[in-house]
């Protein structure tokens, strides 16, 4: 079975962080990364770069399926729904983005984008409480 070896010292401790985190964590984490990719995809799409543009716009819309398809409905109900809603309307809006090549759609996204991961920063760093 082969495994995976980070190469650096580097990668090997942003692997372990990854491996290790809880899962509040990891949610900010994709933001962060999805936040990463829409600010190089506008950078890209202002430089005239369209295969960079499109790349990242890629990997954004990756995490965003990403956070939609784990998202809890049965646990999660009302808030679920509407972060499905929302995560639709972003996907929507970086389509939009994309035909018109237009990068003020996509730092409306990283905006909304930018509420949520803060919001889930604070949750995950909130103290749990003790039973």
């Amino acid at each position: 079975m082969a495994t995976y070896a980070a190469s650096s010292p580097t990668a090997q401790y942003k692997q372990q962080s990854i491996l290790t985190a809880p899962p509040g964590r990891l949610v900010v984490m994709l933001y962060d990364g999805c936040l990463r990719f829409l600010f190089q995809a506008a950078y890209a799409m202002r430089e005239g770069d369209k295969t960079n543009s499109q790349d990242r716009m890629r990997r954004a819309e990756a995490i965003i399926d990403e956070l939609t398809v784990t998202l809890d409905h049965e646990r999660g109900g009302e808030v679920a729904a509407r972060l499905q809603g929302i995560y639709a309307f972003c996907r929507r809006h970086l389509i939009e983005a994309s035909l018109e090549r237009n990068p003020a759609k996509i730092e409306e996204v990283s905006e909304l984008l930018t509420e949520l991961r803060d919001a889930w920063a604070e949750i995950a760093d909130a103290p749990r409480p003790t039973a």
